[in-house]
């Protein structure tokens, strides 16, 4: 990094800032989209210069595959309009199977070039570790060598992206971009570069290249988003993040109680940092007019581990049910096993049927988690953290029928407010198991994590290193009093689905709305945790 841009830092809002007032005061309407480009390369190269050539390669493969894709699909459709009255049905069917394959060829290239590229740099390491530890156990003396290799920023967000417009434009749902200037700007639009969200060409093409005209309110809006983006990592995350730190590293010594509690403030520290660089990613895109979608919505009160995962990362979730769960689950292989079931003995009873119908989507759904837990990382741990969220899925799709039947024998009202809570505190806690191979550093450390919950638990002991792990009483207070604010927003935000809190603050008075935004600055610039010989922690998801 040429000098530190990162989110959270005066170089970066003056950065906006510069852009900004660029934005708005270039004469061309028609180019203005091109400051945006200007400002995203500048960007990148400024974070990232080392690795530029791999964002360009990508941008670039993306660009021609996709007019590779497009050019086949118009030819087809010219032949066959040629050939209307010559082919018979036969011969047309036959030509369209044969455009599809190779389209779909054309587009396994472009899947396999920069889903290859990303498997190399973020996995190749692990791979040859895993395959040497194997080898060795068998007494193998041959070894695959191992690579310094680096990871290029935000290849995972960009290359998910990049590849989501090759499969659309192959399923014709988007026109291929023939500007390559224009491509590369939704590949790299810089608010979005480092942890997202990823998003879907059709939603934020068009806003990229739309002239945009100063607007006061979304300007206001943009910045009250940023500001409570800047609150939750600077107050909360941050401050959090040095007790976190601090066991992680010497995580073995620590005992049960002191590992609890560091889980219980991950799941703050996590929560507050990738949901407040959000903010501000969304909040910088809003002032130029751009709406980038929501990546959460309040996911600590969902009421089972299905409907977390919708309100978690919502941008990953929706890309790998588009690209990844629907295609598995609707293949021929799954739904024929799901018919051969249904035909059995077994498939003939009511349990039989049900697993029969739900059986691709419960299979799909763990090949799913098994991906996003190597998504999040090159480590067995990361295995073990999609293998337990997949099963939980898939065992709970499976089972809905006997859940629901005894909650109705049991006579429980859905909406009774103590079992709303049992749901929400029992998705919370498989939730926090999932956050253990997170935090620990190796899948064998967070087995010991699990079994330390219940054999571990010393509350004096614990205290007692608690009390030494780098924050102090007010410390705890201030985080305290940060938690108890997202959750007075998240509740009042359930309450309004409708509309979000930044419109709702617009109808109060004047005087009101000017002390909380004085307030809220006042407590990022008071508390937050920066400043001379303080180092940022980056954001979690920069390193995915």
């Amino acid at each position: 990094m040429l000098f530190n841009i990162s989110y959270t830092t005066l170089n970066f809002i003056c950065f906006v800032f510069v852009t900004m007032l660029v934005y708005f005061l270039f004469p061309a309407r028609k180019y203005k989209w091109t400051v945006l480009l200007a400002a995203s390369v500048f960007f990148y190269a400024v974070a990232g210069y080392k690795y530029a050539f791999f964002i360009l390669f990508t941008s670039l493969t993306t660009y021609l595959i996709a007019l590779w894709i497009e050019r086949v699909a118009a030819h087809s459709k010219k032949l066959l309009k040629e050939k209307k009255k010559e082919w018979d049905r036969d011969q047309k069917k036959r030509y369209k199977n044969k455009i599809k394959i190779q389209k779909r060829l054309i587009m396994t290239l472009a899947l396999l070039i920069n889903f290859g590229i990303l498997a190399f740099l973020k996995y190749y390491g692990f791979f040859a570790g895993s395959l040497n530890d194997m080898l060795g156990s068998f007494g193998v003396s041959f070894s695959i060598p191992t690579l310094k290799l680096f990871l290029p920023l935000g290849i995972s967000f960009y290359t998910f992206q990049s590849m989501g417009y090759i499969v659309d434009v192959y399923r014709e749902k988007t026109e291929a971009q023939r500007n390559p200037f224009k491509l590369l700007l939704f590949v790299s639009f810089f608010p979005q570069i480092i942890q997202g969200p990823i998003s879907i060409y059709d939603q934020l093409a068009h806003q990229l290249f739309e002239p945009h005209d100063f607007d006061f309110t979304r300007m206001k809006h943009g910045m009250e988003l940023i500001l409570w983006g800047f609150f939750k990592k600077l107050v909360i995350a941050d401050r959090a993040y040095i007790l976190i730190g601090a066991v992680e590293k010497d995580y073995a010594k620590f005992g049960g109680t002191t590992l609890t509690f560091t889980i219980l403030l991950y799941a703050l520290q996590l929560y507050a940092d990738f949901s407040g660089g959000i903010d501000i990613s969304r909040g910088v895109a809003q002032i130029f007019g751009i709406d980038m979608i929501d990546n959460f919505k309040r996911p600590y009160f969902s009421k089972s581990i299905n409907e977390y995962w919708r309100r978690w990362h919502i941008s990953l979730g929706g890309w790998l049910k588009n690209y990844l769960f629907y295609p598995v689950a609707m293949s021929n292989v799954f739904i024929n096993a799901g018919k051969k079931m249904k035909n059995t003995r077994f498939g003939k009873t009511a349990a039989g049927a049900h697993v029969a119908k739900v059986l691709p989507t419960s299979v799909a759904s763990l090949i799913v988690f098994l991906v996003v837990g190597v998504w999040h990382g090159a480590d067995w741990k990361y295995v073990a953290f999609g293998v337990w969220n997949g099963v939980i899925i898939m065992v709970s799709i499976l089972l809905q029928p006997l859940f629901d039947g005894a909650v109705d024998k049991l006579r429980i009202s859905r909406k009774n407010p103590f079992f709303v809570g049992f749901q929400i505190f029992r998705t919370l806690l498989v939730v926090l198991v999932g956050y253990v191979f997170d935090v620990a550093p190796s899948f064998g450390e967070g087995m010991r994590t699990l079994s330390l919950f219940f054999t571990g638990q010393d509350f004096s002991k614990g205290m007692e290193e608690i009390g030494k792990l780098g924050l102090t009483v007010p410390d705890y207070i201030i985080i305290l009093a940060g938690a108890v604010i997202i959750l007075i927003a998240s509740i009042i935000q359930e309450r309004h689905l409708d509309t979000d809190i930044r419109t709702m603050l617009d109808r109060k008075p004047f005087m009101l709305r000017f002390l909380l935004l004085y307030l809220g600055i006042m407590t990022v610039v008071i508390f937050g945790i920066y400043g001379s010989g303080y180092n940022a922690a980056d954001f979690v998801y920069m390193q995915f």
